[in-house]
């Protein structure tokens, strides 16, 4: 009887601790907001710098092992088609670092019932970003997107030349804590344009060149 109770017991410990590890890994973090821009304005080195500063930061806060993508669209040129920052980002669901759901799919992250807020859109070390109220603000967050996550396709560039550029142009930016003015004040992905491209203008804006990072895997 002892034996049995003993070997049931080691069976539930066992069980809890299985269930624990699965249940955090599923919780990983899985979205972030940078906790630093390029320094460089709008110039992020393009797509694949952006995605490199993504995996440096997480890195760095100990979440390795995983691809990581900038929430961010591009224009089409002469030699590449237009990129949707929705398409780049996998489908869900993303955690932010303290396991707390974002959107649970690509629908409900574009959609009226997402968990994006200042409360829940953390950098990577956990940390809130300043935003509207606070001093500095820094709540634009670069995306170049629609508020279903695509290409503001009008003509005009809204990517600072699809991020490469510190000098003249706009970005397109949303509000991470969801207030403010714009076109769409209470949109986390499109909420109205830049002043400009450099680090001064963005600033100057109301931002300071973060984007946001999601895990694809």
């Amino acid at each position: 009887m002892k034996k049995t109770l003993i070997y049931t017991s080691a069976a539930l410990v066992t069980c809890a601790v299985t269930f624990s590890t699965i249940n955090s890994q599923q919780n990983e973090m899985s979205f972030f907001i940078t906790s630093m821009g390029s320094g460089d304005g709008a110039n992020l080195g393009g797509l694949a710098g952006a995605d490199a500063h993504c995996a440096s930061l997480a890195a760095a806060a100990d979440s390795s092992g995983r691809t990581w993508r900038a929430y961010l669209s591009t224009h089409a040129t002469a030699n590449s088609p237009a990129v949707n920052a929705r398409d780049r980002i996998g489908f869900g669901p993303w955690y932010n670092s303290d396991g707390v759901e974002a959107a649970s799919n690509l629908n409900v992250l574009h959609g009226p019932n997402n968990n994006l807020n200042k409360q829940v859109s953390l950098t990577e070390n956990g940390d809130v970003v300043l935003g509207r109220g606070d001093t500095p603000n820094q709540h634009d967050i670069l995306t170049g997107s629609t508020l279903d996550g695509r290409t503001v396709d009008d003509g005009t560039n809204h990517t600072c030349n699809n991020w490469t550029s510190n000098g003249s142009g706009s970005a397109h930016v949303g509000h991470f804590d969801r207030t403010g003015g714009g076109q769409n004040p209470t949109s986390w992905n499109s909420a109205h344009g830049s002043r400009g491209c450099s680090q001064e203008d963005l600033v100057g804006t109301g931002g300071n060149g973060y984007f946001y990072c999601f895990a694809i895997d």
